[in-house]
């Protein structure tokens, strides 16, 4: 009860900190201007706001290794978000039997059949779950952790958009997932994406008071990076996402465009050939319910043998690669 207290208490001062911070921000603008900015009018804004509001997230040092475990030239990380039902309606209170069994694909078929490629490839992955889809079948905890090469990570409570959600519920929330992931699991999750790859003004102090140790839902970089807030090094690692490399847009689960799985491939090859030539890294985001068809898997299967064909590279999880870069860096 007294840690809740503390914590409560400590919440509360970071959250005025940074209510002054904005006020400051504000305070510190030539007369008149903290008096005339429109949020609507933009291009109205004064110099001093614009940054104030730029540099709240911005990329600090590049955390790119010499090399990657082994001596690998470049890091490929494979992770799922398996969002099943809850962004088949269910985040927006919207029940749609029809989208529902979309979603329930993901964990009846697709999760089996995509842990089962990992596995007898043996590459490391990791699935980031909104609580609520691993509530709702919590037995893909334990598909996906049987191997013991896998991670298990933090993607929100039910895809809730947090961006529109109060500093208090937001933290409220990311709490509550972690809890019920680490209790269905058994495993205390160190990641965090956020539900459609987007931070509120709030969510990079809540990630760190909470203690996360990696965070993987910004594009500043092809690169893993370390956090800046408001200017600040935050010893956070960034594992950057890129709709570029990410399924859902490219094969358009809603079916108003197709794109050959092939064609996909491909796009995903040259941006790994590229990330190999760099020395840097190559990530990628799909979903369970999105690559799990039969076509699709096929796609990915081609990817792997090309990657595991191009050598000098290394499979790990994004628990791993974060600890790795920190420890290059001298962070830890």
């Amino acid at each position: 009860m007294i840690t809740v207290v503390l914590m409560s208490i400590k919440n509360l001062f970071a959250n005025i900190l940074r209510f002054l911070l904005v006020v400051l921000s504000i305070s510190f603008l030539p007369i008149g201007h903290a008096q005339n900015i429109n949020p609507d009018e933009p291009w109205n804004w004064p110099e001093e706001y614009v940054l104030s509001q730029v540099n709240q997230v911005r990329a600090g040092r590049d955390l790119t290794p010499e090399s990657w475990p082994g001596g690998a030239r470049v890091a490929v990380l494979l992770s799922y978000d398996v969002d099943n039902e809850t962004t088949q309606g269910l985040r927006n209170g919207e029940i749609n039997i029809g989208s529902l069994s979309q979603g329930e694909y993901g964990s009846r078929v697709a999760l089996p059949r995509i842990v089962r490629l990992m596995d007898e490839e043996n590459i490391p992955a990791s699935f980031f779950f909104p609580a609520w889809s691993l509530k709702i079948v919590p037995e893909q905890a334990e598909l996906i952790l049987a191997s013991g090469i896998h991670e298990i990570a933090v993607h929100g409570w039910i895809h809730e958009l947090n961006t529109a959600l109060d500093s208090e519920t937001e933290e409220r929330l990311l709490r509550l997932s972690m809890e019920t992931i680490e209790e269905i699991s058994g495993v205390k999750p160190v990641g965090f994406r956020a539900p459609s790859w987007n931070h509120s003004p709030n969510t990079l102090s809540i990630v760190r008071e909470l203690g996360f140790l990696y965070e993987s839902s910004l594009m500043a970089d092809d690169r893993p990076y370390e956090l800046l807030q408001d200017g600040e090094p935050t010893g956070l690692v960034e594992l950057p996402v890129e709709w570029i490399l990410d399924d859902a847009p490219l094969f358009n689960p809603l079916g108003a465009r197709y794109m050959n799985p092939r064609d996909v491939m491909q796009v995903w090859i040259d941006e790994f050939e590229v990330a190999w030539e760099e020395g840097t890294m190559f990530l990628l985001t799909m979903h369970p319910h999105v690559i799990g068809h039969r076509s699709r898997m096929v796609a990915l299967e081609g990817l792997i043998d090309h990657i595991k064909a191009r050598g000098n590279v290394w499979f790990g999880t994004h628990e791993e690669a974060a600890r790795w870069v920190r420890q290059q860096a001298g962070i830890d």
